[in-house]
């Protein structure tokens, strides 16, 4: 399957269990692995042919940055089932970073991949 991967997207949520955490927004980093069919788009050479990432990112940016989590993988949650709602985009893996949240490592984060539910 052909992919798109939108890379290194630095945003600012409020997330964290601790009350501390919930006071001012923290830095996450989230990478994006969309599974779709770009052949049509290869071949047309047409942004209707294919999922207009721009949008994709509008979407993702208003969802963490206006949101409160208090875990990376209910973030990470959000984002993949907001990223399937385009049905072209058959499997999402996402990868949510938060900087500096343990002392001597860079950062800590959380993959998940999720895939289109079939409907009956």
């Amino acid at each position: 399957m052909d992919k798109i991967i939108i890379r290194d997207l630095a945003l600012r949520t409020f997330i964290g269990v601790d009350e501390s955490e919930q006071e001012k927004k923290q830095d996450v980093v989230l990478n994006l692995v969309l599974s779709v069919d770009l052949r049509a788009a290869g071949q047309s050479d047409r942004l209707e042919d294919t999922v207009n990432y721009r949008t994709l990112k509008h979407a993702i940016v208003a969802a963490v940055e206006g949101g409160r989590f208090h875990l990376l993988e209910y973030l990470a949650e959000q984002v993949a089932a907001l990223t399937l709602l385009d049905v072209r985009i058959r499997k999402v893996e996402v990868t949510v970073d938060k900087p500096g949240v343990l002392r001597y490592a860079r950062s800590v984060a959380v993959v998940i991949e999720r895939t289109q539910q079939k409907s009956e």
